[in-house]
């Protein structure tokens, strides 16, 4: 039998050399070349991650006990021997740890689907029910006004706290409930999903009154089936998304949005307050045989509802790619709706530092710029909507290049025709 191929390494002092990322670099070739030999093709090889390389580096680093006192053998032909020899032991138990630390195919695929920012849309509903107007098929909108901020925490999971925004023109203030915390990005897909009711039957209003009828406007009570909105924020209809949708409706409830409006006019500055729950009272107003959430019952609260039924016909909304559902990461979320409002048919810079301030992020700097930088990067591979990101150079930081990308304009106006 033939013995196993080996690879030639770097002795210790010469690795000591290296920098950080050379250092890396070096591990992850390591890793490559193992992987070759062990009959993997080179698009299937997969890299360590910075846990691994940090164990990797702090071993290589190590003395073993084969190099223990080289040094004071007199003989320069026996010391030279026993080197190469103390190299061949340190080659073979480094390859072997590296071996052990090169992540399995299942392991790799499920880091990807955790970095991961937009997931794969659910199966289409097989049979939709005739004759009643489908609520998840209205057009999606937002508030205009809270899309440069982040009008929930960006944890995965909700938690209690305030988070304060101070922008030029307000001072936005989010107030989670005591017992339930903030409300998430999850949640807030409910309420995109009652401004987009509220909004496509403002346009019924119109059409019906400009054929001479005499329409009523929407009312301030919304009453969806709990699967239109499943369907609208583009989830499964399992068992726990009901669970989580009456929850959700709790935080919804619970958390309040206080805007303070900093205005100036002849008599000099002037500061208009508002604070209002984010949605008004709500009721389950039937359940299913198994204790499903079935029909809910909303009350619109006056800013969402003020912002939508103008009398001038001109709300204050912007149109949301359906794909917005799909994205994973609250501040990946985040940054759509900043780049919706700043950039929206064209581009737009925010530098790494403000886009921090308006998102209410509580990670460190550096973190949060790793963060914008990892959605950067995964954005090129998994199709962000509408706009096309880049960090670039600024003169003091970097900065989040938002740029519409010029087939989701073409997109927009056919929608808004239709």
């Amino acid at each position: 039998m033939a013995a196993p191929k080996r690879i030639p390494l770097l002795p210790r002092s010469e690795f000591a050399e290296l920098s950080l990322h050379e250092k890396n670099a070096y591990l992850q070739d390591v890793a490559r070349q193992i992987q070759n030999l062990d009959g993997e093709a080179p698009e299937d090889c997969r890299s360590l991650d910075k846990e691994s390389l940090s164990r990797l580096r702090r071993y290589y680093a190590r003395r073993t006990i084969s190099e223990l006192k080289l040094e004071e053998v007199q003989s320069p032909g026996i010391r030279q021997a026993l080197q190469r020899m103390s190299d061949a032991i340190r080659a073979e138990e480094i390859c072997l740890l590296t071996r052990h630390e090169i992540p399995t195919k299942s392991e790799q695929a499920r880091a990807k689907q955790d970095s991961a920012i937009m997931r794969d849309p659910p199966a289409e509903h097989p049979q939709m029910e005739f004759f009643v107007p489908q609520v998840h098929d209205a057009p999606i909108k937002d508030e205009f006004s809270l899309l440069d901020i982040a009008p929930f925490t960006l944890s995965k999971s909700s938690t209690a706290g305030v988070i304060t925004y101070e922008l030029k023109d307000a001072i936005i203030r989010i107030e989670g409930g005591a017992q339930v915390g903030l409300a998430t990005a999850w949640d807030y897909d409910i309420v995109i999903n009652m401004i987009s009711y509220l909004a496509d039957a403002m346009r019924q209003y119109h059409i019906d009154e400009r054929k001479g009828l005499r329409p009523s406007l929407p009312p301030r009570v919304y009453r969806p089936a709990a699967s239109d909105i499943l369907r609208f924020c583009r989830r499964e209809l399992g068992g726990k998304q009901y669970i989580d949708l009456e929850k959700a409706l709790d935080r919804l409830q619970a958390t309040r949005i206080k805007i303070t409006s900093l205005t100036k006019d002849a008599k000099g500055s002037r500061r208009d307050t508002e604070a209002t729950p984010m949605i008004g009272r709500y009721r389950v107003v039937s359940r299913t045989n198994q204790d499903r959430i079935d029909l809910v019952e909303i009350e619109i609260p006056d800013f969402v509802y003020n912002g939508v039924v103008r009398p001038d016909g001109k709300p204050t909304i912007l149109t949301l790619n359906p794909d917005y559902f799909l994205i994973t990461r609250p501040i990946a979320r985040f940054v759509y709706r900043l780049a919706r409002k700043a950039a929206g048919e064209t581009e737009a810079r925010y530098s790494l530092s403000e886009l921090r301030k308006r998102s209410g992020s509580k990670l460190p700097t550096s973190k949060f710029r790793t963060a914008i930088e990892e959605i950067v990067a995964a954005s090129k591979l998994e199709a962000f909507p509408d706009y096309d990101l880049e960090i670039e150079e600024g003169r003091k930081e970097k900065l989040l290049h938002m740029r519409c990308r010029p087939t989701a304009r073409q997109e927009r106006r056919i929608a808004l025709t239709a």
